[in-house]
């Protein structure tokens, strides 16, 4: 084995020998060591299952070259040479000059992350043990009915390692899985999901999701038209979490403060401490959180308005973005909150919204319901105007009509004009949160637990011929 090689090496001893083949005034490197398999399936039979391993290296050169500090990352997979990706990373810092976000880097903070020196955490086929066989017999089951199902089920294991001349060693194992369940009418002129996240699959009940998807594909037998319009509409869990999300997402106090985002307030500064929900709604994050367990701390690759790469190591508590109805944080690096002396905020990789006062299902929501739309997800979701976060989609696999308080049918296909904000604004009831995946974001964010949501005037703004 060359001295550069990482071939047999621990991803401990990547990160050491990438810190001790430094020559820049500071640096930060980590290992991403992943393993993940799948099962997909198709017309009601399994069609291909695997698994895979990856290493990723990521080096984090910071050069002061009299101007200001600079920094410079390089990425490489598989098995790079140490000395060459070290030389690269200082040589990027080199040509990227001054950076905007420069701070001091990030001191030891060994209660922070996990056990060091333990081997990765792995995944492998057999977290399908029982999801599989359960699998089979709901394949049975939609074969009888005349019915196809359709879908994927992922699990990856992800473990971190990551190392700083300041004295940093930190570690953190991240399982992800998801399932999604698509059911079909052989003519594929109806289809209806289901779909869930997971740590480790033994919380996934295929029974459930089978049924799920059942009870919408009866409900698909009748089609009924509806003209565009405004409608009370019920959101599920799973689209709210792909509104909230991209809410999320742009939860970045600089833009904020420059007046670049929805959150920025009309002649000048954020528009934290403003009621944003009528209802006693809280928009929060927690890296503890039971079920949707996250990285306590940052991992940064590459700067961003959101993160930076000089808060590698930073720690990311819990903390409540919207509390009781009223904006109570947003995103903010080290770098930005010095500039504005408000305090550093760290985004985290879950999100929770919950109203401490429902108690209504989404069952029961459609019970109280007596005439309304209830949808199952939203998809193509891209934005339209920044100021307001107004977002167009379309919905997908099953708009459903609601009279009296029983679904009566499937309507056609819309597309949406909304805001997020502004639905938090109108929203009138809310329900219990739940765990849910998002599916339109969920390839790169899957921990979520959120509530349904009734809105009184939810904007179909024209007919989509999607199924």
């Amino acid at each position: 084995m060359t001295a550069g090689s990482v071939h047999a090496m621990s991803p401990q001893e990547v990160v050491e020998r990438a810190l001790a083949a430094s020559k820049a005034d500071g640096q930060v490197a980590f290992v991403v060591e992943s393993s993940e398999a799948n099962l997909r399936w198709a017309s009601n039979s399994l069609t291909t299952n695997g698994a895979m391993r990856s290493r990723q290296v990521v080096v984090v050169s910071f050069v002061d070259g009299g101007a200001g500090m600079a920094a410079g990352t390089v990425t490489r997979s598989g098995t790079p040479d140490i000395g060459e990706l070290v030389a690269a990373s200082e040589q990027a810092a080199r040509d990227a000059g001054p950076a905007e976000d420069a701070v001091p880097l990030i001191g030891d903070l060994p209660s922070v992350g996990g056990d060091w020196t333990a081997a990765p955490a792995e995944t492998s086929i057999e977290v399908f043990a029982d999801f599989a066989p359960a699998l089979g017999e709901a394949f049975g089951e939609a074969r009888d009915r005349g019915e196809l199902l359709f879908g994927f089920a992922e699990h990856s294991m992800a473990t971190t390692y990551l190392g700083s001349s300041t004295g940093l060693r930190l570690r953190h194992d991240q399982p992800t899985g998801r399932v999604e369940l698509n059911g079909k009418s052989p003519d594929f002129g109806r289809s209806v999901w289901a779909g869930a996240g997971t740590r480790d699959f033994r919380d996934v009940s295929v029974p459930d999701l089978a049924a799920d998807v059942a009870r919408k594909m009866a409900w698909s037998q009748r089609r009924i038209e509806l003209p565009a319009g405004r409608y009370e509409t019920v959101l599920p869990p799973s689209a709210v979490s792909d509104l909230m999300i991209y809410l999320y997402w742009t939860m970045e106090a600089r833009d904020a403060d420059e007046g670049r985002n929805v959150f920025a307030r009309p002649g000048g500064g954020n528009r934290i401490g403003e009621r944003l929900a009528e209802l006693p709604l809280t928009l929060r994050s927690d890296p503890a959180a039971p079920g949707l367990e996250a990285a306590p701390f940052q991992v940064v690759g590459a700067s961003s308005g959101s993160a930076s790469v000089f808060d590698n190591g930073m720690p990311t508590p819990a903390v409540d973005w919207i509390s009781e109805g009223v904006l109570a944080n947003l995103i903010r690096p080290r770098a930005w909150a010095l500039k504005t002396t408000a305090p550093a905020t760290a985004a985290v990789d879950n999100l929770i919204l919950e109203d401490s006062t429902a108690t209504a299902d989404l069952d029961a929501m459609v019970a109280a319901t007596e005439r309304g739309l209830l949808l199952t997800t939203l998809w193509y979701i891209r934005e339209v105007d920044p100021q307001t976060l107004l977002l167009t989609g379309l919905t997908r696999d099953g708009v459903f009509l609601v009279e009296g308080g029983e679904v009566t049918g499937a309507v056609n296909n819309f597309r949406f004009n909304e805001s997020p904000v502004d639905l938090l604004g109108r929203a009138n009831q809310a329900g219990r949160t739940e765990r849910t995946l998002p599916r339109e974001w969920n390839d790169w964010f899957t921990r979520s637990a959120m509530p349904a949501l009734r809105v009184p005037d939810f904007n179909m703004s024209s007919i989509s011929p999607a199924s």
